[in-house]
């Protein structure tokens, strides 16, 4: 009997490793046995580099990915519906009026991804930095955001309000806002600060007609007026 076998036991023998090339070529086959053409019509910049998933740096050598693609938990995220115009024009009036009151140094922009950690970079509407202009940015990191502005669509509720709440928390971002709509069209804004020993976010205001906030600087907001013409 061989040491660490129970009686009556055969231990399995292991034959040879397989070359790692080898071993993904049988996964990819037994992948495509399980799911057929499903699998074999994914676009080849579609699957993973490696086995581990897709990294932050990933996204930068990505040219045929669609705009908005994010990256969470390792996984690839896709805008899978288009923008309605309420959600693009808030954000453009949202930011300008954050850039009109916004002290020498500090920008606002909309649309630029943050590199959380290795497996997390997602894309947030608007945010507000103290970073110097630079053209060639692809992202910015937790340690350079003041503040991030997420515009809820129906396709991306449930990131806004719970994935993202919690890694922008945890990644150390100090403020966090989350506009809803109301059923007349109006924007609601939902304002958080982080609470630093905990890294969690704790609510501080739900705001509607009027915003005043001091942080990350003395903001005040009419926003029934960032959409005057809207229609219920």
């Amino acid at each position: 009997m061989i040491a660490g076998t129970s009686p009556g036991r055969v231990p399995r023998r292991r034959g040879p490793a397989q070359p790692r090339g080898r071993r993904l070529r049988n996964r990819e086959a037994a992948i495509t046995e399980c799911y057929g053409d499903a699998m074999t019509a994914v676009p080849e910049w579609m699957r993973p580099p490696r086995p581990e998933g897709w990294f932050a740096d990933d996204l930068d050598h990505l040219p045929e990915a669609p705009r908005h693609t994010e990256l969470i938990d390792g996984a690839l995220v896709f805008m899978m519906s288009p923008r309605r115009i309420w959600h693009a024009i808030l954000i453009d009036e949202l930011r300008g009026a954050l850039r009109a009151q916004a002290p020498a140094g500090i920008e606002v922009v909309r649309e630029i991804t943050i590199r959380l950690d290795d497996k997390n970079r997602p894309e947030p509407d608007v945010l507000v930095t103290e970073q110097p202009r630079d053209l060639r940015r692809t992202f910015f990191t937790p340690d350079q955001v003041l503040l991030v502005i997420e515009v809820v669509s129906p396709e991306s509720a449930h990131r806004d309000r719970t994935v993202k709440l919690r890694k922008y928390a945890e990644s150390g971002i100090a403020n966090y806002w989350i506009v809803e709509e109301e059923d007349d069209g109006a924007p609601v804004v939902h304002t958080y600060e982080l609470d630093g020993p905990t890294r969690s976010y704790v609510p501080t205001g739900i705001h509607r007609g009027k915003l005043r906030i001091p942080v990350p600087f003395a903001i005040e907001l009419d926003l029934d007026g960032l959409l005057p013409g809207r229609t219920s």
